[in-house]
């Protein structure tokens, strides 16, 4: 057997074991009910995720409510895009912009509170399958929601019904009370190097 068979056969070997593993693991993870996820970190594409399992949800057949915290000021590619299915994504942008551009606290605090009246309007609602709260954890950061109560919401939601929050900075108590946790690392960003956020790209 020469030095390309032998490691084709080395690699074989590795696959079945793995194989055997993971079919071990999938038969016993029989559980279902609906996840809280948290995509969180400095990286960019955490609500890029967030509507990539929204794209996913409506592949299913699912409805899916969307609450937009912070972002509002400027129209994305994705509130477009997803405007197009009003019978099966509820969409609702409910913020000003960043906090850095609002500057006023109050007011941030109270379209938050509106944005969150949305939300739990949408966490009761048993005919939705997937719930995005995008920047819901800069909200709760700088203390515009009371992070118990978020989570008493959230926790009391219809059984299968999942739910993606995001945005960076996310408290501890959210990443304890959230099945799956990502968090996002930034390497490197295009913005730093002098550009401009792009359309399809950023937003």
């Amino acid at each position: 057997m020469n030095e390309s068979s032998e490691r084709d056969a080395r690699h074989k070997a590795r696959m079945q074991r793995k194989k055997a593993l993971i079919d071990e693991k999938i038969a016993q993870a029989q559980d279902e009910y609906g996840l809280l996820l948290v995509h969180s970190g400095n990286g960019k594409g955490k609500s890029s995720s967030a509507f990539g399992m929204v794209a996913r949800a409506l592949g299913h057949g699912l409805r899916v409510g969307v609450v937009q915290f912070i972002k509002g000021a400027a129209s994305t590619g994705e509130e477009t895009f997803f405007r197009r299915f009003p019978e099966e994504v509820s969409y609702h942008v409910m913020g000003e912009g960043f906090t850095w551009e609002t500057q006023d606290r109050q007011r941030d605090i109270a379209k938050a509170q509106e944005a969150w009246a949305v939300a739990r309007r949408l966490l009761s609602d048993e005919s939705v399958g997937l719930v995005v709260l995008d920047e819901l954890n800069i909200a709760l950061k700088h203390g515009y929601l009371e992070l118990d109560a978020v989570l008493a919401d959230i926790e009391a939601r219809p059984l299968l019904q999942h739910v993606v929050v995001t945005g960076r900075g996310a408290l501890p108590g959210m990443i304890e009370a959230a099945d799956t946790v990502t968090e996002m690392n930034l390497v490197k960003h295009a913005f730093k190097s002098g550009v401009k956020a792009q359309k399809g790209v950023e937003f």
